[in-house]
Parts: structure tokens; sequence; C-alpha cells
């Protein structure tokens, strides 16, 4: 059951958040970033992962905090050439990749709801016409709500 809101992703009431980053991302921009400052021990959780798994594009990495929230971090951004750069940008095989494996997870963790983003569309780059299609295909026949936020309003609960 996917639904597509207007607000705040923050403010979700969904069990999970997933969000698109890369491989060592240093969350410092779009919702990465809102990530990092809301929930600064996940930001710092992610760079001790990174350091000792080394994770590659297309995979996933789930941190739960202390409150009970659930983010996924979906790697669908290419990662920095060096410790200095900017993460490459998003592709439609790795967000294919990264969605399969959150499917996965869902399965797995049995979770009960989800909210994202317009997945890789921000700093990823790529074409939400390219990238909807995606989600619907992996998510779109699960039994859960699943809510896209389309339209980020701040501060602003979506109507979930």
């Amino acid at each position: 059951m996917i639904s597509e809101v207007t607000g705040d992703i923050l403010l979700s009431k969904a069990q999970v958040i997933a969000h698109g980053v890369a491989p060592d991302d240093h969350f410092n921009q779009g919702l990465a970033l809102a990530l990092r400052q809301e929930y600064p021990a996940m930001a710092k959780d992610f760079r001790h992962y990174c350091q000792v798994s080394h994770p590659k594009a297309g995979e996933v990495w789930a941190w739960a905090g202390a409150d009970g929230r659930r983010v996924v971090n979906l790697m669908t951004q290419e990662a920095p050439k060096t410790k200095q750069s900017h993460p490459g940008k998003a592709t439609t095989h790795n967000v294919n990749v990264a969605l399969r494996a959150l499917r996965k997870l869902i399965e797995e963790e049995d979770f009960k709801s989800i909210a994202l983003p317009r997945l890789a569309t921000g700093v990823g780059g790529l074409d939400w016409q390219d990238v909807r299609p995606l989600i619907d295909n992996h998510l779109g026949d699960l039994d859960i709500p699943i809510y896209i936020y389309t339209t980020y309003q701040s501060g602003v609960p979506a109507e979930e």
C-alpha cells in the first residue's frame, strides 16, 4: 500500500525511515544531514560500520535508536573516491539492488510501516520518473503502509 504524502519525514509515525546514502557518506546534505542532526548516534555508528565492514553501493544498513526509531540506510550512491571528496551519484542499478535488500529486511524484521523520501533524486541525482517504478516493483505488493514523502514541508506532519 504505497501512498504519496506531503510533509516532514522526520515527523513520520512510520516504524522505519529509509533513505539513500553512499558508503562512507558524511551525512552532510539533504535528508541525511537532517537525520544526522536528529540522530547523531546513527551517523557515528554508520561511520564505524563503514570502517569495519567496507560496504558497497546497493547494500543496506539498519540502525535502531534508543527511542525505538529505525532508520534504514540504502546505499544508492557510489562511495566517495577519497575521504575529502563528495559521494558519487546514485544509479538505478544501485537503487534496484538496495530496494531488493530493503524488501528482504522488511520481511525478515516484520516491519509494520515505512517512510521514504523521493529516493535518490536529490543529492543522488536521479529522475523521479525513473525511481518511482522501481519502488512500485519492489515494494508495491507488500501489505504494509509505505509513505513516500514527495514534497517536503519543514515541521509539518503528513497525513499518513
